[in-house]
């Protein structure tokens, strides 16, 4: 019996261990060649295609850094691009989080038919960008438009154009982000905000505490790990902005709503510039890889993991 359940030789426990590892990486080797194929193949060949000007039909030249430098000091319409990005970001992060925080405050509450509201706000983010961002594009319309509409008969005699302003095109376009993305960050906040003990609310209202000071002093503190995970994705996701663009403004009026990606998808896909289309990738990625970083260093100032 002992003999039995003695460890077997070492040259047998080496063949079966490559076996059991053999195994292993088989299970895990169509994952790891599709991340190759198509996720980290396609990232080193923009790094590269970034230094060659190609337009498809003729070979590639090689040209070295001369995408990113005309990008950065020659090319005006992509500073302003950048500024176009940066502000849908400022415009959407903040506002977004916030009203997500507040709106899982309200919805974290043990009443009837409350999961069918946290359903309703959460519908936006399922519909696809496309066919939500075609309705806006109605709902915008400045003549017989809802939005425009409404404020018509609570007496504003001239409404804005929206989408067709300079002005009023990118708020459009935030208001829009806001809204389809805030379900999204509604269920995050939520799930933290359930995570919170209880008893630390019933604690301080024994003690007299106020919804104001239970809500500065536990909520925030307590849910900070999950705001800031939500700051994170929302601002590298918002510096990817497309959809919105592409459909209600096609980038317009002027560049004024022109975002990276779709600086991004003229150059590659309109004007055929593919290495000046990859350059443009590469710092998009600079960019937020240097914001996510300038976010992790500060998290320790202001979350909290216990």
């Amino acid at each position: 019996m002992q003999a039995a359940l003695q460890r077997p030789s070492s040259t047998r426990w080496s063949t079966w261990r490559r076996r059991y590892d053999l195994d292993g990486y088989l299970f895990l080797a169509p994952d790891l060649i599709g991340t190759l194929l198509f996720a980290v193949g396609p990232v080193l060949a923009a790094l590269a295609l970034g230094l060659f000007a190609w337009d498809i039909l003729t070979p590639p030249r090689f040209v070295g850094l001369d995408n990113y430098r005309q990008l950065l000091f020659d090319d005006a319409v992509f500073r302003q691009v950048l500024v176009n990005t940066s502000y849908y970001v400022l415009g959407t992060v903040p506002v977004r989080t916030a009203l997500a925080l507040l709106l899982a405050i309200a919805l974290n509450q043990q009443l009837r038919a409350m999961s069918w509201f946290r359903a309703a706000f959460f519908l936006p983010t399922v519909t696809s960008a496309v066919a939500a961002a075609t309705v806006w594009r109605w709902i915008y319309e400045p003549n017989f438009g809802l939005l425009n509409s409404l404020l018509y008969a609570i007496g504003v005699a001239h409404p804005p154009s929206w989408v067709s302003s300079p002005s009023w095109a990118m708020p459009g376009l935030i208001l829009v982000g806001v809204w389809q993305r805030l379900g999204f960050q509604m269920v995050i906040f939520l799930a933290g905000l359930q995570a919170i003990p209880t008893h630390l609310y019933e604690a301080a209202a024994i003690d007299g505490a106020t919804w104001w000071t239970r809500f500065r002093y536990i909520t925030l503190p307590l849910n900070s790990p999950t705001t800031f995970f939500v700051l994170v994705i929302s601002v590298i996701e918002s510096y990817q902005v497309f959809d919105q663009a592409f459909i209600l403004t096609e980038g317009g009026p002027g560049y004024a709503t022109t975002t990276i990606v779709y600086y991004i998808y003229n150059y590659a896909f309109q004007f055929f510039k593919m290495g000046y289309a990859a350059a443009i990738a590469w710092i998009l990625f600079s960019l937020v890889f240097v914001l996510t970083v300038i976010q992790f260093r500060l998290q320790n100032r202001w979350v909290h993991y216990d």
